[in-house]
């Protein structure tokens, strides 16, 4: 039988993100600090927040932008964001997010895969993001903080257009398509309603319990579902205030924490590692810090044990996919007893099973002690409807019963701690952030001097995974390993960069041409 949350089945309203977020702010809430810069300290309030998002929804409505049109928002985390990205939900419309570390030909590809037909960006972003709309077809580029010849957000709100009035079931509206490999693959735009975005912020409050006092660090991209969901759209719903930083810097955002009084950090673990182990950490008064919170990717027990001793603070860490908008699982503030190397408790409303990759057949939950591992599979209202405009994909991680399969290998205790123990996907993990080897194989093949190619993940010294590329050259080809890098780098993302290479005679593969991962990760021992 599947294992179900522990904890009750939660309310999920039938109602927008934004009439879920905003629609019933009281005049008391209103007056609070919703956003603040942490580099400038300029603070936005609840009822000015509310104010902005109207005005941007009624300028983009003014626009030519619909219901159910794509718009595109490309920014690192700054409090506009929240403005632009909350406008083109109230608009009605499809909130594309782009990574801020795409290079201009990624940025198209999502463009043109999501069929954008506006662009929003920031200003240190506009070469990149406006090479690529010009090449997608885009005309409208807007530039939140201003550029010459181009709209900014200021002229969004100043125009006071009406919001649109809009109408549409929210278990059927797309509200995002953030882009995901999968479990496999190239990036997919992951279809997610406004019933998955609220179902997601309701269910994640029964175990990631912010509230109104709170003061959240938000450096984790905005772009990414972990940072959209559990950072902006949780936080706002309880009325914390959230302090935002553009880019991962260790003094800054150590001085953020200290001087505006953080009490949750939000985290993936590589940053785990700098709070456990530099020095520089002692010059800073964290003692406001509450709760670190660590996702994203698989948190060490004992570092996370590490990070508490050393910030006198509680340590917690969770689980998810874009593809469960994205949070599963997750260890209760509360709970000291739940061991900090799992990954928690099932959410409410969802239920899992743990499934032999091999037979297929449902492995037993113990009456006590630990199961056989096997594929987490997961089911509730926060799961996906599909990749955009791939059927086939789809099909290969949801069934028909609506249970995804994660990829991830996990065990689950008697008590219902589920412990994620190995990946089945192909998915390499970088500092959080995921990297699909058939989109770097994919690239490399696009060289002249490289006949074929293979990608994994392998460990450097720090224990860090990191994409390490096997090349076959065409015959008298001159290739460095120096090469093959920087024509990696020149094409994608800074966290996609390949960085180990070794040259061998020949990629195993199957008879249907498919990699043979085991086999290429045995031979190179």
């Amino acid at each position: 039988m599947p294992f179900r949350s522990p904890f009750e089945d939660v309310e999920i309203p039938n109602l927008s993100v934004f009439d879920y977020l905003f629609a019933d702010l009281e005049p008391e809430a209103a007056t609070k600090t919703a956003l603040v810069d942490g580099t400038s300290g300029e603070a936005t309030s609840y009822g000015a927040l509310v104010v902005q998002i109207q005005r941007v929804a009624g300028a983009l409505a003014a626009r030519g932008i619909r219901t159910g049109d794509v718009v595109a928002l490309h920014s690192p985390n700054v409090p506009a964001f929240a403005t632009a990205f909350h406008g083109i939900l109230r608009a009605g419309a499809t909130a594309t997010t782009v990574n801020a570390l795409y290079t201009a030909e990624e940025i198209e590809k999502q463009l043109r895969d999501s069929a954008a037909i506006m662009l929003i960006t920031v200003s240190p972003l506009l070469p990149q993001a406006a090479a690529a709309a010009k090449a997608a077809g885009i005309e409208r580029v807007i530039v939140m903080d201003g550029a010459e010849g181009h709209e900014s957000l200021r002229d969004l709100i100043m125009e006071d257009a009406p919001a649109p009035d809009v109408s549409f079931d929210p278990a059927t509206h797309i509200a995002v398509l953030p882009y995901s490999s999968g479990t496999t693959g190239l990036p997919k735009g992951v279809v997610l309603t406004h019933r998955n975005l609220v179902a997601n912020v309701a269910q994640s409050l029964a175990q990631i319990t912010l509230n109104d006092e709170d003061r959240v660090m938000a450096v984790l991209p905005f772009f990414h579902i972990y940072g959209m969901t559990v950072l902006l759209n949780l936080a706002l719903r309880v009325r914390a205030a959230l302090v935002t930083m553009p880019r991962f810097d260790l003094p800054e955002f150590l001085r953020i924490i200290q001087d505006h009084k953080i009490s949750w950090v939000f985290i993936a673990p590589p940053i785990a590692v700098a709070l456990a182990k530099h020095p520089i950490v002692d010059n800073y008064d964290l003692s406001s810090i509450k709760v670190v919170f660590s996702g994203a990717a698989p948190l060490d027990g004992d570092l996370a044990k590490a990070v508490a001793s050393r910030l006198h603070c509680v340590v917690r860490q969770g689980y998810g996919m874009s593809e469960m908008s994205p949070v599963s699982h997750a260890i209760p503030v509360e709970r000291d007893d739940i061991p900090l190397d799992t990954v928690g408790l099932t959410l409410p409303n969802m239920e899992c099973k743990i499934v032999d990759p091999e037979t297929g057949a449902e492995i037993e939950v113990p009456s006590e002690g630990v199961s056989a591992p096997g594929e987490l599979w997961c089911k509730g209202p926060n799961i996906m409807v599909g990749y955009l405009h791939n059927d086939a994909a789809t099909a290969e991680v949801l069934d028909a019963e609506g249970w995804l399969r994660t990829g991830d290998i996990a065990t689950v205790t008697a008590e219902g701690y589920v412990r994620v123990v190995d990946r089945l996907k192909e998915l390499i993990k970088y500092k959080g952030y995921q990297v699909a080897p058939a989109e770097l194989e994919a690239l490399l093949l696009t060289n002249p001097l490289i006949a074929d190619a293979a990608v994994l993940g392998v460990h450097d010294a720090d224990g860090e995974e990191v994409p390490k590329a096997f090349i076959v050259k065409q015959a008298n080809a001159e290739l460095s390993e120096l090469d093959v890098m920087e024509f990696v780098a020149e094409h994608v993302a800074p966290y996609k960069k390949v960085r180990v290479v070794e040259f061998i005679d020949m990629i195993p593969k199957s008879s249907a041409g498919k990699i043979l991962r085991k086999d290429l990760r045995a031979a190179v021992g």
